[in-house]
């Protein structure tokens, strides 16, 4: 009887006696409950923290997100958003373009009848643009007035558009959106609107959403009192039907009228001038385009056209709004600025507002931020912003590694082959890139002989030790300096709103520790950002700059630290007995 055959009845007997006696109980262990250090059971098959709601895991049908009549169903995509679900590429596009037939109807200044409520930016903060229609109203009920920037430095840009368009689609007669100097192909290129995109959708959504955003009026007239757009006026605006004139379904230029509607501030102390001033508008240096505009400027826009104040947005305000200087003749704030990101960049620490007006009077109601869900810089997943962490730990093992060999084993004899040696010294500088120079082949002044080879052999192997321990120093180095970015994402965010700072690299942490404790403190880390964005080819320069400077400070760092050093000649210096 073979082995196998015994095992199987062997097998089979102690099978049939487990059958016959029921007292024998088998144990099993639950691998899908986890045991704490203090005894304490968690069960990995569910939530870590029961008191955040799981995520939507689906994309809706067509049935679930449009009503029978076509239109999105406003109130399934809101709790759809809420749960961080996402949509399918075709109904993404679909809704963009919907929205873009509505709002190409539309003419370039539109007229909105009071009783209305006005807000200002919102960039991408979903969870608080929800907590926005609490506070201002259902808009089944309530008209809206959008002064533009639905978009970039949030981490729910798309969100809020598609369901800020799905709102105008159902109520196209009392629900009203401008255009904002981000809702462009260049900033949002720049900025994170592009990059979030490709993240949950693709880039034929990208497209469709910058194609929308050409479609978007550019200012309004809100009952027939108060002239509404995102930045301000413009010395090339007259009244307010020269805007009609224009073509608005283009990208925005650097320079003239349409610009300046999007991009124009109040000048600094807009409080302090006087009708004594001359100056109307001057260039606007913070933005690096358009003008900035004086109280007098303002005053006599709104003498001009019997309007009684200016309505804005594009500007951060601690209080969520600002009124400026009143007019001498009406005793009215010449300059309204309203700002509905609360917390900005989860950052500045400020209030939003929205502006609600009827019979006359004017409301303003301002709200605090509401808690969402976290997103690392650049929609970057767990294993990649961890990378530097292991990385850094990795390369700390090596060096430890090589420094517990002794001087004994460092002098023992192990030839290595020439060929060896030369694919490994052009490996480690494939390893470092351009952060040091080719090691260059030993050039024989003599004739080849036995004992040049020797020489060049023992040469090649000291020089490979030595580069392999530099190697590893600035591998080290640069996973340090990622590590100390990723330990400071919030100094990192309140500088950029998700940008990587030109040159941010270069000083390690030190250059990203920036401790924000105002809200002026926070404005002014961020001033950088609120520039018009270099082209793309100065983009590319910068980086090439940037990565040239950081390869520099990286070799330097590796030359001074001197337990690098001590061990590349520990190594290189060995004497390789024959």
């Amino acid at each position: 009887m073979s082995s196998a055959q015994e095992n199987s009845e062997k097998i089979d007997a102690a099978l049939r006696a487990l059958n016959k006696n029921p007292e024998v109980v088998v144990h099993s262990r639950d691998y899908s409950i986890h045991i704490t250090e203090d005894g304490q059971k968690v069960s990995t098959k569910s939530r870590v923290n029961n008191n955040v709601p799981p995520i939507a895991n689906f994309k809706p049908t067509n049935e679930q997100l449009f009503l029978p009549s076509g239109i999105p169903n406003i109130q399934f995509l809101k709790q759809h958003f809420l749960q961080e679900g996402r949509l399918t590429e075709d109904q993404t596009i679909r809704i963009l373009k919907m929205a873009s037939d509505v709002l190409s109807k539309e003419p370039n200044l539109l007229q909105v009848p009071a009783p209305v409520t006005v807000c200002g930016d919102i960039h991408g903060q979903y969870f608080d643009l929800i907590k926005l229609f609490e506070v201002g109203g259902d808009p089944k009920d309530t008209s809206y007035l959008f002064l533009g920037d639905y978009v970039d430095r949030g981490s729910f840009s798309i969100e809020c558009l598609l369901y800020l368009y799905s709102i105008k689609i159902t109520y196209p007669s009392t629900f009203f959106l401008l255009r904002g100097n981000h809702e462009c192909k260049h900033l949002t290129d720049y900025f994170t609107f592009k990059m979030e995109c490709l993240h949950k959708y693709s880039l034929n959504v990208y497209k469709a959403a910058c194609d929308s955003f050409n479609t978007l009026p550019l200012a309004a007239l809100m009952n027939n009192q108060y002239f509404c757009c995102h930045g301000g006026i413009s010395p090339e605006l007259n009244k307010p039907d020269d805007l009609n004139k224009i073509d608005r379904f283009r990208e925005p230029p650097t320079r003239g009228l349409m610009c300046d509607i999007l991009w124009s501030d109040p000048v600094e102390d807009y409080d302090e001038n006087t009708d004594d001033d001359d100056a109307l508008f001057i260039p606007n240096s913070v933005r690096g385009c358009s003008y900035a505009y004086t109280f007098k400027a303002v005053s006599n826009f709104l003498t001009r056209n019997n309007l009684l104040s200016v309505i804005r947005a594009h500007e951060a305000q601690d209080a969520g709004y600002r009124m400026y200087k009143r007019t001498e003749t009406m005793g009215f704030p010449s300059l309204l600025t309203m700002f509905s990101a609360p917390n900005y960049l989860d950052t500045y620490k400020n209030k939003a507002a929205v502006l609600k007006y009827g019979n006359n009077v004017m409301n303003i109601r301002q709200f605090n931020y509401t808690p969402h869900p976290y997103w690392l810089p650049n929609f970057m997943d767990v294993f990649t912003w961890s990378l530097p962490f292991v990385g850094e730990k990795v390369t700390d093992i090596l060096v430890s590694v090589l420094n517990i060999c002794t001087e004994e084993e460092l002098d023992e004899d192990t030839p290595l082959d020439k060929g060896t040696l030369q694919r490994f010294n052009e490996g480690v500088a494939d390893v470092v890139g351009t952060a040091s120079a080719p090691v260059a082949p030993v050039k024989r002044t003599t004739p080849p002989t036995d004992a040049n080879d020797e020489v060049d052999e023992l040469t090649l192997k000291k020089r490979a030790l030595r580069n392999k321990i530099l190697a590893i120093g600035r591998v080290s180095r640069m996973f340090q300096v990622l590590r100390e970015e990723a330990e400071n994402v919030e100094k990192l965010k309140q500088i950029t709103g998700g940008v990587l700072p030109k040159g941010s690299l270069l000083g390690g942490s030190d250059g990203l520790r920036q401790q924000i404790t105002s809200f002026e403190e926070a404005k002014k880390a961020d001033l950088v950002n609120e520039k018009l964005p270099p082209t793309l080819d100065e983009v590319k320069l910068q980086d090439q700059k940037r990565e040239e400077e950081l390869i520099k400070q990286i070799d330097d760092s590796v030359h001074k630290d001197s337990k690098i050093q001590r061990l590349a000649r520990r190594y290189s210096n060995s004497s390789f007995k024959k």
